[in-house]
């Protein structure tokens, strides 16, 4: 969000207020600062203390410093204080002993070998220095402390008393508060380039963008994300292992919707603002990227390790398509028969009647009897997921029982909140609820029962910020967000109880800050086309810069009909994911259907997959302990490689496999090889290249394509 009219002025409809002088600090306990560990206090004002008139009429920022594991400093600016009803998320926290000094002209905060550096009795300043360099910092007047008067009525006038930055506006009757924001600005060093947000699928180094953290259901080809984090890592590529780069993340511990310009409103800052009179962030630093990121994975939770079973082929009845159990049968049939690998068989949609999701009750008249269906599928080798989301139609069963009980979103009049989008009259569960997340579970523990051995929990997005009320009284605004961390967290946990830790696993669309613990996450809706493959991976990369460790895709892209190039090429990409689906709207997705080469393609590679599945699953432990991802950008696994910085068509695949997809219909593909011994995997060959590089430009049929092994 731009508060900003250039460098110098801000526009007309807001005042910023900036800290202009730290004035004083205090030092808290660890308990009485409700931290884990001792937390500094810096109380900085709005204009200079030249004299004790200056101490009236004037509003000050209240900032504390804190650190919640080594090389990490959390930072909370507050200006009034105020609770805004927010969920926090929740953080893996340590015990840590910071060094605070404190002299006339500076206080220091250290943890670890990151240390918060603040001028005080002078232009306020903060720097971040790790390993005593300058990593980053807010500079004079970066901060700001906002109202926002565009929604103020005509007549209002300023306080006469009031400098400028007023704090309220006063009509002849009564004061009233203007909408105010809290916002923070990190600077960049010169040729830093700054990653993650989440699951977003514009250009991958995010530099000149301006990112609103906030899920929506918008497909993978448009500036929404189903998945927002608001985390980054920059990141300033070293020239060599003795000449190393500079790394840390930025961690904005807000649920509700918060905005970041990147170097965009000031071109060498990272600025984010949120509504309301606080704002958290922590600053977390690191030797590497994955050093980074996998500080910050561990403070959000860490990541889950999948059962083995699902790295393997997951295949879809798809959407909108006919089918039945007949229909099912021939499918998997058709896949043994033609010797394609297969682990698990996932149930889209119409397993439930139409216009009636979600009842969680098979439809008896094409699936007459599941749990035989079920047991069939199992005694082939095959695990079982079925489709969920947390939307009950006004049409289900369930609509009643969640109304009279009070296990849906409400309005304001209390009536529950309801639209006709996606089902008619849907409301939606409530999971801030603890009744209702126990009688969600319930609904989906009679499908476990009956063999059900995973659940796709779709949807998560659409959920309301405006005119919704919640059990637990949060604001919605930050509930919005925060909603999929309950949804699928309830599933999960159900399915840890029902199924044991080793076995859990959903197949999620939305996420939030966390997520990681719950997965498997699959890229959303995207279009078969291969601009969209280029799409999705981008999002995938930039997912993976964020904390996630898991990863999928709709194998063939979800909405239209995919051509067999498509289709072939795409069956490359997602069987050398982390895990691989076919899934798509209107169009099956067995390969038969394309032509007969799309069998053999399928084939290949999903048995290179299984093949491989002792090194991508050992691969997949040590991510987990690392928390870093499965599916790695280049910049990640080699941060000394300045021209691994901006590719996102290719990406490692563990530590040792470079995959390049082909994302045209002719075979042409153009990637980088970094310095070192490979092997192509497919055809054999090996390549020495030297200290700098090389960059490739090949052809190859449906049944290659770059995928290189580092052999030393």
């Amino acid at each position: 969000m731009k508060f900003s009219n250039g460098y110098w002025l801000g526009k007309d409809e807001y005042i910023i207020n900036s800290p202009i002088e730290a004035f004083d600090t205090s030092i808290l306990t660890a308990k009485e600062a409700e931290k884990s560990s001792e937390t500094l206090i810096v109380n900085a004002s709005y204009q200079r203390l030249a004299s004790r008139s200056d101490m009236l009429d004037v509003g000050n920022t209240t900032m504390s410093v804190f650190s919640p594991a080594p090389d990490v400093i959390g930072v909370e600016l507050k200006h009034f204080d105020q609770n805004d009803h927010n969920p926090l998320y929740e953080l893996t926290t340590q015990n840590v002993n910071p060094e605070i000094n404190v002299d006339d002209q500076k206080a220091h905060y250290k943890s670890g070998d990151l240390e918060l550096t603040v001028d005080m009795h002078n232009k306020f300043n903060l720097d971040f220095n790790y390993k005593d360099k300058r990593i980053t910092g807010s500079e004079f007047k970066a901060q700001g402390s906002i109202d926002d008067l565009s929604g103020q009525q005509l007549g209002q006038v300023m306080h006469p008393n009031t400098v400028v930055g007023a704090q309220a506006m006063v009509s002849d009757r009564q004061v009233t508060r203007a909408d105010h924001y809290m916002r923070e600005q990190l600077s960049l060093l010169p040729g830093t380039k700054v990653y993650g947000f989440g699951e977003t699928f514009g250009p991958f180094v995010k530099n000149g963008q301006t990112i609103d953290i906030i899920n929506r259901d918008g497909g993978t080809g448009s500036d929404q994300s189903y998945k927002a984090i608001p985390f980054y890592i920059a990141a300033k590529a070293g020239i060599s292992k003795d000449a190393k780069g500079t790394y840390y993340g930025v961690f904005v511990n807000e649920s509700q919707p918060t905005s970041f310009e990147v170097a965009t409103e000031v071109v060498d800052r990272v600025s984010f603002s949120t509504r309301g009179e606080n704002l958290e962030y922590y600053v977390i630093a690191g030797e590497t990227p994955k050093d980074v990121l996998g500080k910050y994975n561990k403070l959000t939770g860490g990541s889950t390790l999948p059962p083995e079973w699902t790295f393997g082929l997951w295949l879809s009845t798809s959407f909108t398509t006919d089918y039945s159990e007949e229909t099912v049968m021939k499918f998997i049939d058709g896949m043994f028969e033609r010797d394609i690998p297969l682990s698990v068989f996932h149930f889209d949609c119409f397993w439930m009647k139409g216009f009636e999701w979600s009842n969680f009750e098979w439809d008896k008249e094409q699936f007459p009897d599941p749990e035989g269906l079920i047991k069939r599928l199992h005694d082939r080798g095959l695990k079982v997921c079925v489709w969920i989301n947390p939307y009950i139609s006004q049409k289900s069963r369930l609509f009643k029982i969640g109304k009279e009980k009070g296990y849906f979103i409400k309005r304001t009049d209390g009536n529950v909140w309801q639209w006709d989008l996606w089902q008619p009259g849907n409301a939606i569960v409530d999971f801030t609820n603890p009744e209702a997340v126990q009688w969600y579970q319930g609904l989906l523990k009679n499908l476990l029962d009956m063999g059900v051995d995973c659940f796709k929990t779709d949807f998560g997005e659409r959920i309301p910020m405006h005119d919704a009320v919640y059990y637990n009284g949060n604001n919605p605004e930050g509930e919005h967000n925060y909603y999929t961390h309950r949804y699928n967290k309830a599933v999960f946990e159900l399915l840890k109880q029902e199924k044991g830790d080793d076995e859990a696993v959903v197949f999620a669309r939305s996420a939030t800050v966390g997520g990681q613990q719950y997965p498997v996450h699959w890229g959303g809706d995207n279009l078969s086309q291969f601009h969209s493959m280029a799409d999705t991976l981008r999002g995938g990369l930039s997912l993976m810069s964020s904390g996630f460790t898991f990863w999928s895709h709709d194998i063939g892209g979800f909405e239209e009909n995919a051509s067999a190039a498509i289709y072939k090429r795409w069956t490359q990409f997602g069987l050398l994911s982390s895990h691989s689906r076919y899934h798509g709207n209107i169009q099956y997705r067995v390969p038969w259907l394309f032509d007969e080469e799309a069998v053999d393609v399928t084939r290949n590679f999903a048995k290179l997959k299984q093949d491989m599945m002792p090194y991508i699953y050992s691969e997949a432990k040590a991510s987990v302990a690392a928390g870093i991802p499965l599916m790695r950008p280049m910049y990640l696994e080699f941060p000394d490689d300045a021209n691994c910085a901006d590719l996102d068509r290719q990406y490692m695949f563990g530590s040792d496999l470079l995959v390049a997809p082909v994302m045209s219909e002719d075979g042409d593909v153009d990637y980088y090889l970094p310095a070192g011994h490979w092997q192509h995997v497919i055809d054999g060959r090996e390549i020495k290249i030297d200290t700098h590089g090389q960059w490739m430009a090949e052809n190859y049929d449906y049944l290659s394509l770059p995928v290189w092994k580092k052999i030393d």
